[in-house]
């Protein structure tokens, strides 16, 4: 069974970080291109970041050079480094394999980031 659980979300001032993490279980994260997904209010989900199988990361373009998508194979947990936050960084955070997100399949409950100006 499939189980994502996202945390580290919180509340933070705008140019500060925040770390997220994706435990990952019933999905091997280094076998499968894991992302960061995020949803504003009123906005549908998009994608963020992912990590290849391969090890290669991608970016959407408003978040390129401050975020830093990684992952810890022993642990099995995919993160998100978020740095320079701006406020309309805020969104539910999401982690997913994109295979899983194309089917709209094993949503975690997210997590919150909400940054103030």
């Amino acid at each position: 069974q499939v189980q994502l659980v996202e945390s580290g979300g919180g509340l933070v001032q705008a140019g500060g970080s925040l770390r997220l993490s994706c435990a990952a279980s019933g999905v091997i994260v280094w076998l499968n291109n894991m992302g960061w997904y995020r949803q504003a209010p009123g906005k549908q989900r998009e994608l963020v970041a992912m990590i290849t199988s391969s090890d290669h990361a991608q970016y959407t373009e408003s978040v390129m050079g401050r975020f830093t998508i990684s992952r810890d194979n022993a642990k099995n947990t995919v993160y998100l480094q978020m740095n320079s936050l701006k406020p309309e960084d805020t969104a539910v955070y999401y982690c997913n394999s994109n295979i899983y997100a194309l089917r709209n399949q094993h949503w975690g409950q997210g997590t919150q980031v909400t940054v103030s100006s």
